[in-house]
């Protein structure tokens, strides 16, 4: 099956949209069909600023609208609790909202951008995905990572050589609490480390202190540059650990 063929026996759908590559992708896709693909974006704190400015650009781009739908993900204590499986519980409470709505907006069909590189039995939040029969079209046609990267710089879409990135809540370790505070401090954290020049890493709490993985062609000018780091993420964390295990 292709996309084509999905989006012909499923002509209106809404999408979980996050602005990431899979995401992208797929409403790009959609829309070139000729499906009525309405893009919802779930504006929590566990996601950064940039990546709801990079979701409103793509869309905008595409030529469409999306819906942003706000939700308190800290008023959840199954969450904020931060147990092994997290990211079910959290998973499973965005995609209900996200249902409930699409389906008063006339969309009973909802999709997600899982691919085929995603193993989807080791994800605690597949397991929600697949209890509210949410589609993943990118997975049921076969569309690895890789070619989704390379359909999407053919497409001319930004998003193409996009870094994949977790949500902030997955810095902080399992049966640590999450609050607003630490998750400020960990977006400002990577923000300033953004503002330097580097790239594809994650800021992990531990003990109170940051710790960096990055990968491995950055790791040099890491310790070169141990100065100016500091100096960036010293506001928000101290004191600054750099992982030699690469990202």
């Amino acid at each position: 099956m292709t996309l084509q063929d999905f989006f012909r026996g499923n002509p209106k759908c809404a999408l979980g949209f996050s602005g990431g590559v899979d995401s992208a992708y797929l409403l790009y896709e959609g829309l070139r069909c000729g499906a009525d693909v309405k893009p919802y974006y779930i504006k929590t704190a566990f996601q950064p600023a940039f990546e709801h400015a990079d979701a409103l650009r793509l869309a905008k781009k595409l030529g469409v609208e999306v819906t942003v739908l706000e939700l308190d993900v800290l008023s959840e204590p199954a969450i904020t609790s931060n147990p092994a499986d997290r990211c079910y519980h959290c998973k499973r409470r965005l995609f209900q909202t996200l249902k409930d709505r699409a389906i008063s907006d006339g969309y009973p069909i909802l999709l997600d951008g899982t691919n085929a590189s995603d193993q989807a039995e080791d994800r605690p939040g597949m397991r929600a995905i697949r209890e509210l029969s949410v589609r993943s079209p990118l997975r049921e046609c076969g569309l690895t990572k890789a070619e989704i990267r390379a359909c999407s710089k053919q497409a001319g879409l930004f998003t193409w050589n996009k870094p994949a990135y977790a949500c902030l809540a997955t810095r902080i370790p399992t049966g640590e609490p999450i609050t607003g505070e630490v998750l400020h401090r960990v977006e400002e954290a990577e923000e300033a480390l953004f503002r330097l020049g580097f790239t594809d890493f994650r800021v992990r709490v531990f003990h109170g202190a940051a710790r960096l993985q990055l990968p491995g062609d950055q790791m040099e000018r890491a310790v070169r540059e141990a100065s100016a780091i500091r100096g960036a993420l010293t506001p928000y964390f101290s004191p600054i650990l750099l992982d030699l295990e690469e990202r």
